[in-house]
């Protein structure tokens, strides 16, 4: 019997060694050519610091109403540039990319205080970014994740926010992949983020199929503004921000808590989405208990891209409804 203990602890302890040491022997080789977010910065470029993290953003318009877009995963301030011009004819309007997107500053765990890429964190950058600029209150409008980023901003801070455009939203969870509880912390583990890189690179094949998967009519979808996108595949740090972005501190499921927003919204939806199908708009609508829902037939995941004039039609008839 005693033997049998000596055997089943050595077991124990070798187990404990190989997962405390094993990972760092596995080679996560650095990717080649990888650039600074500062090499696609162009002439409307501009950079902000808040919560201790560089925001890119860009700025239309003036007068007293203020919109915020917020664009979806793997998209950014490029996102916009349809009806960019459109919204600033309505007043104010500041686009900006969110952490691990964009031009925003990719910030690593050896280097900041708290983990940036979570729902909590955005919600609290964008919270930043109105203060930064003397925005009262604010039109948030979100596409897909940029959309749940919305939700639950006004969820949090309702007197912050005057009207909500959420574009093909999604608000059926957080802020990216939610994991148990107490799995997070094994990921936050310096062992787990050493191979995290690894579990990210397979967006280098599916992110091409996703982009093309969100725009119903593929003849819209130009080689350069697929490039545009894939280019966010260029930037230093990508992967090891999407794991942190991936791994980010839990947050509650907005969609039980719609019930409770207070803010008026306009969701327009396009009628071919792939990626969110139509009856969840539907449901989402009537979950909210001031909303209106447009769908926008012939027209996919990113209607303000794809079909910008129905999307802005449907937004100025809400707007002047208002």
């Amino acid at each position: 019997m005693k033997r049998l203990k000596k055997i089943s602890l050595l077991f124990i302890l070798f187990a404990c060694l190989t997962m405390a040491v094993g990972p760092f022997a596995v080679p996560v080789p650095k990717l080649e050519g990888l650039v600074s977010e500062r090499e696609f910065v162009d002439a409307g470029s501009r950079f902000v610091e808040i919560n201790g993290v560089d925001i890119h953003y860009k700025e239309a318009g003036g007068g007293e109403t203020t919109f915020i877009l917020l664009h979806p995963f793997g998209g950014s301030t490029f996102s916009w540039r349809e009806v960019m011009d459109d919204f600033a004819a309505r007043g104010r309007v500041i686009a900006y990319d969110r952490p691990a997107f964009g031009l925003t500053e990719r910030p690593m765990p050896e280097d900041w205080e708290a983990n940036p890429y979570g729902m909590k964190a955005n919600i609290e950058i964008l919270r930043g970014l109105l203060d930064a600029f003397g925005v009262e209150k604010a039109i948030l409008v979100g596409n897909s994740a940029g959309g749940g980023l919305a939700v639950a901003f006004a969820l949090e801070y309702p007197e912050r926010v005057e009207t909500l455009i959420l574009v093909d939203p999604g608000v059926g969870g957080g802020y990216g992949p939610q994991f148990p509880a107490w799995a997070l912390p094994i990921m936050w583990t310096p062992q787990a983020r050493h191979i995290g890189p690894l579990l990210m690179r397979d967006y280098q094949e599916s992110l091409p199929r996703t982009i093309e998967r969100e725009w119903y009519d593929k003849t819209k979808l130009t080689d350069e503004i697929k490039q545009e996108y894939l280019n966010l595949l260029k930037i230093e740090n990508w992967d090891r921000a999407f794991y942190e972005l991936t791994f980010a501190p839990a947050y509650p499921e907005l969609r039980p808590l719609l019930p409770q927003l207070k803010t008026p919204a306009l969701i327009v939806a396009g009628q071919e989405d792939r990626l969110i199908r139509s009856w969840y708009f539907e449901a989402i609508s009537a979950e909210m208990p001031n909303a209106e829902l447009v769908m926008l037939p012939a027209c996919g995941h990113v209607p303000q891209e794809e079909c910008p004039i129905p999307f802005m039609d449907a937004v100025n008839r809400y707007l002047e409804a208002q």
